[in-house]
């Protein structure tokens, strides 16, 4: 873990299709990254413990329905974080509604519904400002 620097973060398997996309690009650019699947809700206790130890630059959050993990992780750590909303009901409206509707000083970016190869880019994107 030491030498990564994307961390992404599923709330569940299911989210499968879209968190691959994420790891297919930082893969093809060679950023070090790793995946956790993690519920906000399940598994509060774990994800606390995981974002407490975690030296990652930039988090990669996948959520779908109520998609409380985007925010959750943000509220916990001043890194940023991009929420990837899934179509898992609605079409993924819910999802998107509630990553991007977060209140003052707990910023998520947030990329198109299911497009978990954007958020790889725009974690590259954001890694790259901290060289110039």
């Amino acid at each position: 873990m030491a030498d990564t620097i994307v961390s992404i973060i599923a709330g569940s398997k299911s989210d499968k299709d879209v968190y691959e996309k994420a790891e297919k690009v930082l893969k093809e650019n060679n950023i070090p990254y790793e995946l956790k699947i993690i519920s906000a809700h399940r598994d509060p206790d774990k994800l606390d413990e995981y974002l407490k130890r975690c030296q990652s630059l930039v988090y990669i959050t996948v959520a779908g329905l109520s998609a409380a993990l985007p925010g959750v992780v943000a509220s916990k750590t001043d890194k940023p974080v991009i929420g990837v909303p899934v179509s898992a009901k609605l079409g993924g409206l819910d999802a998107l509604l509630s990553i991007v509707q977060m209140p003052p000083r707990i910023p998520v970016a947030c990329v198109g519904i299911d497009r978990g190869e954007n958020a790889a880019y725009l974690a590259m994107r954001i890694l790259n400002l901290s060289k110039k």
